[in-house]
């Protein structure tokens, strides 16, 4: 872990310990408000918790930007997120990202962080990316290392967000291997 997640991290933790509340809970609030805005959640953190600036950016950028929520949680802001990314031309790539989830959801808890054109799956650290590539393929990257590369599980140079990428075009291409290294790299991120 790198010195700024440590510090993230701690400074998360030393937010619960001063609130009595945990992260769980201070996500609830903030949904609870119905406030969408970095800056409007950070003033309401602020007001609400007695929160300094800094404690409140940083909550309020936790619970925006890793969303702090499972596939459960997510409800139709998964479904909204989703419908943007898998818009147009995209829309016949959803199932493949669908059974993706289907298969994932059953390891356990995780977070997913929504991005712009696609999601990040997340434990203590990202284990695996989805979203279209291009209009005709989901691209899924794969956060573990000692996987045996192959013409399937392409290897990634060093620095990628990613250590491997797999490319799907139809929804039979989430197997029993794909998941098995899904779920690799989640045990890992955990």
């Amino acid at each position: 872990m790198s010195s700024p997640e440590k510090g993230r991290e701690t400074q998360l933790k030393n937010i619960q310990a001063r609130t009595g509340k945990t992260l769980e809970e201070l996500s609830a609030l903030v949904r609870q408000s119905g406030l969408t805005k970095h800056g409007e959640i950070r003033a309401m953190l602020q007001q609400e918790l007695g929160l300094g600036y800094g404690d409140a950016n940083a909550l309020a950028g936790y619970v925006l930007q890793s969303g702090a929520r499972t596939e459960k949680e997510c409800g139709s802001t998964a479904g909204d997120v989703l419908a943007e990314i898998y818009t147009g031309a995209k829309s016949a790539l959803r199932p493949i990202h669908d059974r993706l989830m289907a298969a994932i959801v059953e390891f356990g808890p995780f977070e997913i962080a929504p991005k712009k054109g696609y999601v990040s799956l997340r434990r203590k650290r990202q284990f695996a990316m989805i979203g279209p590539a291009t209009n005709t393929r989901v691209e899924v990257g794969v956060n573990v290392k000692g996987l045996e590369p192959n013409a399937r599980l392409l290897e990634q140079p060093a620095g990628s967000m990613c250590n491997y990428k797999v490319r799907l075009v139809v929804v039979d291409e989430v197997d029993v291997e794909l998941v098995a290294w899904i779920r690799k790299a989640y045990d890992a991120a955990g």
